[in-house]
Order: structure tokens, then sequence, then C-alpha cells
């Protein structure tokens, strides 16, 4: 079947499964806007899940207080790591000479996040029935939903750039120091925005009072 005549709903699991043809379809055969619609709808779906997750699942599993469960948080949790992913995978693909485009990138890693959707879903419903003794069946999906996840993002990078599996191992060493990198950077202005923010206020109450 042509990836053109492949579903909506078809083409993530085809993708999953057999990775190299996917993702190969997604770079030089799909429509692209078709897939990156595709692609914001994983994005969205995977939100709705984690907060579904932090509010619904089972007290064996669910480490959060379903009553302070903040759902912007939760949505923050999820976009902000796929974006610095994106971000600081292009930065650095395109001074090692990566071929694959920041849209190409961002498809790549949203369809790599399937099997985290496929698995977490049904444990939101599943960790209400469970025992203690069962938790184990969750710890064991859950890391194979993240070693998943690991190899489909190592294909879609080794494919969207055209890298060798050595330079796509390197790439993504890098991406994770770049992300760190990024976050401190983040932290270190929010914090500089807080101090200044504080500084006017006491300077502002001080007028206030001597006036």
């Amino acid at each position: 079947m042509q990836a053109s005549s492949k579903q909506l709903y078809q083409y993530p699991l085809h993708l999953i499964f057999h990775p190299f043809d996917g993702y190969w379809e997604l770079k030089y055969e799909r429509n692209q806007r078709n897939s990156l619609l595709i692609a914001f709808m994983i994005l969205v779906l995977l939100v709705i899940t984690k907060i579904l997750h932090a509010q619904y699942s089972g007290f064996l599993i669910n480490l959060s207080n379903p009553k302070y469960l903040n759902s912007l948080l939760e949505m923050l949790y999820v976009i902000i790591p796929v974006l610095f992913w994106c971000v600081a995978n292009w930065s650095l693909t395109t001074l090692m000479d990566g071929e694959g485009k920041f849209s190409e990138i961002f498809m790549s890693t949203c369809f790599a996040l399937v099997p985290l959707l496929l698995i977490h879903f049904p444990w939101i419903w599943l960790s209400l029935v469970i025992s203690a003794q069962e938790t184990a069946f969750y710890y064991f999906s859950n890391a194979l939903a993240v070693a998943w996840t690991v190899y489909l993002l190592f294909v879609g990078n080794m494919t969207v750039h055209q890298y060798t599996p050595a330079k796509t191992v390197l790439t993504m060493l890098l991406t994770l120091v770049a992300m760190a990198f990024m976050a401190f950077l983040c932290l270190l202005f929010f914090s500089l925005v807080q101090q200044i923010v504080s500084f006017v206020v006491t300077i502002y109450q001080e007028l206030v009072l001597r006036g």
C-alpha cells in the first residue's frame, strides 16, 4: 500500500511497527501537511493522556495528588521537552550536515511518542483494578514504552538526517546535553526576571512609604 493511500489513523501504527519504511515515507513520499496534522494530533492526545493519568489513575501508581492537579503544568511537562528536543536537535544537526528540516524533526519526534500514548492510556483504567503485586506489569509496560520510543527516535533521526547509526547516537546524546543547557538558560532567565521584578516592587514600596 502506498503511503498516500494510508488513512490518518493507520499510518502512525504502520510507522511504529515498520519504522524504517515509515520514516522513509514520512520524509520522501507522504504529504507533509497531512503528516504535520497527524503529529499535532499525537501531541495533543499525549497531553490529554498525561492529564487523565494524573487525575484518574489508581493510587498505586499515581504519585501526584489529584486535588492539586494543574492541567497547565501537566501540558507543559509534555510540550516543553518535545520542543526542547526539536530545537536542540535542529540546532545541532544544522551544524553537523543533517538533512532534516525543523518540521521533519518535529514530525518524526511526535510519531516516536505513539507507543507512550498506546501503552499509557489503557493503564489509566487498568490501574484502578490492579493489586500491589500487579503494579510490576505497569512498570514493565512503562519501561517498554520508553524503550520503544527511544528506538523510534533513533530510527527517525537516522532517516531524517541521513546519518550513520554511530553519528545518530552521537547526535542524540549531544541533543540531550543541549536540552540541559537550554533548560539551565531558561531557569537563569526566569530567575533574573524574578529578581528584577522583586527589585522594582521593593523600590516602588519604598517610594510609596516615603511619600
